[in-house]
């Protein structure tokens, strides 16, 4: 194990969006400070965190200057740019590593190394132009999704395609930017397993969630997930074999569905990765509430060195994600017996806007 940061210590915190700013809640919890660097002024994170510095990812003597006043930097969110990691790790240790970041940031890079892994995932093939797209279609089946290879998240990014017809205005869509194409899968379900990796290579757990989508954007979160136990097993499976691969420090999660119909060989084999995230994630904010030691504390105390929390429920979970105008209904909520609120601080709701969430906890089945 390598030397803890002790109480007192300081934690950069790329990004201030709500994930820096659960993550600073949990660093106070354990009486580590943490320093936001955010190009968003008046940023969620910084209302709680005990410093925070506004300025662009590309200001690299202002990166430079805030990273040298951390004892180790994190990011909220995965698309922070390769050179920012580099300027901060100039400075200070960078938890989780560059490498986590470039992979989850590139689609194709990412189904390359999953698929590398002898992980399965949906057929795929990479799309630059048109004539790659015709050579794409004769590989991969109708129907498909044509995804930006680069940070398209809750649905962005993204243009469905039905038959060949609708190829070309698909790639009209995508505006020329590199591209994945994606066959769908037949799914039951969803789900995600978050796995948090300290920085001796112990893996913890929490248990596989069920997630449902409106719009591409999440909405609910349900644990446990509705699933065989030898699904749940492989999926655990899954995503410790993805974070020892990264050499990952902290939270990841990875996403997967479960196809539809009956596998040969058992509940293991129906699985498929759909992507992974190298940081805290939505779908496990249930554990906030529903278990001793959150995600995101035990984010901080991974990229920390401090040895890893118990991941264990001591309840189910139901979170449902407050989106756009949904959190006006904030008063009702907090008067709800068995639900926890949790509000982001966020000046204006937009339409696909996360303006917070619940977590509604039931007696563990």
């Amino acid at each position: 194990m390598p030397n803890p940061l002790p109480p007192g210590s300081m934690i950069g915190i790329l990004g201030g969006g709500q994930l820096g700013r659960m993550l600073a809640l949990a660093a106070a919890r354990l009486g580590i400070k943490t320093h936001i660097y955010t190009d968003e002024p008046n940023a969620p994170a910084s209302a709680v965190a005990a410093a925070s510095t506004t300025g662009s990812f590309e200001d690299e003597s202002t990166l430079a200057a805030f990273a040298g006043t951390v004892d180790v930097v994190t990011c909220e969110f995965e698309n922070v740019p390769a050179r920012a990691l580099e300027i901060a790790g100039r400075m200070a240790p960078v938890h989780p590593p560059a490498n986590a970041f470039a992979t989850a940031q590139d689609r194709l890079t990412e189904k390359d190394f999953l698929r590398g892994l002898g992980i399965a995932v949906a057929e795929y093939a990479a799309v630059d132009d048109a004539k790659s797209l015709r050579d794409a279609l004769v590989r991969v089946k109708l129907p498909a999704i044509l995804k930006t290879r680069r940070f398209g998240y809750d649905g962005k990014g993204q243009a469905l395609i039905r038959n060949e017809a609708e190829a070309a205005a698909a790639l009209k869509e995508l505006r020329g930017q590199p591209a994945v194409l994606e066959a769908l899968v037949a799914f039951e379900r969803e789900v995600s397993v978050i796995v948090v990796r300290g920085q001796d290579g112990e893996l913890g757990f929490y248990d596989p969630v069920e997630n449902v989508h409106q719009n591409g954007i999440l909405a609910i979160s349900r644990v446990p997930a509705n699933i065989h136990a030898k699904c749940a097993f492989e999926a655990r499976r899954i995503a410790g074999k993805v974070a020892d691969a990264l050499s990952h420090v902290g939270v990841l999660c990875v996403e997967m569905f479960q196809r539809e119909g009956e596998a040969p060989r058992g509940e293991a084999r129906r699985l498929i990765v759909n992507e992974i995230a190298p940081r805290v994630h939505n779908s496990g904010h249930w554990t906030i509430d529903a278990c001793l030691v959150s995600q995101f504390e035990n984010h901080i105390r991974a990229i920390a060195g401090w040895p890893l929390g118990d991941t264990a429920r001591h309840s189910d979970a139901v979170m449902t994600n407050l989106i756009g105008a949904g959190v006006e209904h904030w008063r009702a909520l907090a008067g709800e017996e068995n639900v926890a609120l949790h509000l982001y601080g966020k000046a204006e709701a937009r339409p696909g806007r996360k303006m917070g969430h619940t977590t509604r906890l039931l007696p563990k089945r």
